[in-house]
């Protein structure tokens, strides 16, 4: 029984060295070699070069190769254990290759070595298929990525533009109650004079009616002279850092906040910065953020500069 395992073995010492010297043959370095044989267990030359093709980016791939300590006790007690009426796949691989004692003549061994060149080859394409998928499917998932990116950013911007135009509404329904009640009050000082004048009209009742006249005359161009200093409209002018230029139309009644947003949103590529009038100079704190354009003296029109804090 030992001779026949020692039989056993010497065939799958020579199945090593048919695979081993069979990739020496194609090109492919000692160390390589000798690590795919080891990791493979001698499943044969087609697994050898799959695992030289998976492992060939590996760091210490040329680094010689130092087998396990025990690895080879175990194998020879593992070896001896097996029948020796049942062959291993070891040995009919060794039998594939050829026998042992009858070696292959050249032009075997450089058939051999062509075709497993050749599917060397196939491997490799099926490979640079494989990682063409990989990189087509991350190219969509970068695609995608970007996609809801802009999307998240489409959504930021137009949340940005509801909350400014529903400013924008409560400053004009404000502004038109302020004027309701402005209208009240002129009408109510009207008809306090009128009966004012008219408890007068009854001690002189001749000199009543050319009274009367001027006395109504001044609340009328009063309720007319407003309009003529009052704007509804204020055209700002900005001009931006890199000495370009924006021009819009606001409300006289919008904070100056609506301006500074319009900024950020068209030219300020989201740097921080200050907001001047250059003649006179005065340089916008927060606190004028929120004051009205006609508060601070930029109605009809005024002329912005942009600067960095």
């Amino acid at each position: 029984m030992c001779v026949e395992a020692t039989q056993c073995w010497q065939q799958i010492t020579m199945a090593e060295c048919t695979t081993f010297d069979s990739l020496l043959e194609m090109g492919f370095d000692r160390n390589r070699a000798e690590k795919a044989v080891a990791h493979t267990g001698n499943q044969g030359i087609e697994s050898a070069m799959d695992w030289l093709m998976e492992h060939e980016n590996d760091p210490d791939i040329d680094e010689p190769y130092v087998p396990p300590a025990g690895d080879t006790l175990g194998t020879t007690e593992e070896q001896q254990s097996q029948s020796p009426t049942e062959p291993s796949e070891s040995t009919e691989f060794a039998e594939q290759e050829g026998d042992p004692k009858n070696p292959m003549s050249e032009e075997e061994r450089k058939d051999q070595v062509k075709r497993l060149e050749e599917l060397m080859k196939i491997r490799q394409e099926e490979r640079r298929e494989r990682e063409r998928k990989e990189e087509i499917e991350r190219e969509k998932q970068r695609r995608k990525q970007g996609q809801e990116l802009l999307h998240v950013k489409q959504k930021l911007q137009d949340d940005e533009m509801k909350k400014l135009a529903d400013h924008r509404r409560r400053e004009k329904m404000e502004d038109k109650l302020a004027k309701q009640r402005v209208k009240e009050k002129i009408a109510r000082d009207r008809e306090e004079r009128a009966r004012k004048f008219g408890g007068g009209s009854s001690s002189t009742g001749l000199s009543s009616p050319p009274s009367e006249a001027p006395l109504q005359c001044p609340p009328e161009n009063q309720e007319a002279s407003p309009p003529k200093k009052d704007y509804d409209d204020c055209r700002i002018q900005v001009r931006l850092l890199d000495g370009s230029t924006l021009s819009t139309v606001f409300k006289a009644q919008e904070p100056l906040a609506a301006v500074r947003v319009y900024v950020q949103m068209n030219g300020a590529n989201g740097q921080d910065f200050n907001l001047i009038t250059p003649y006179p100079r005065r340089v916008y704190t927060d606190l004028d953020m929120e004051k009205p354009l006609c508060e601070l003296g930029l109605v009809p029109s005024a002329v912005l500069v942009v600067t960095k804090k």
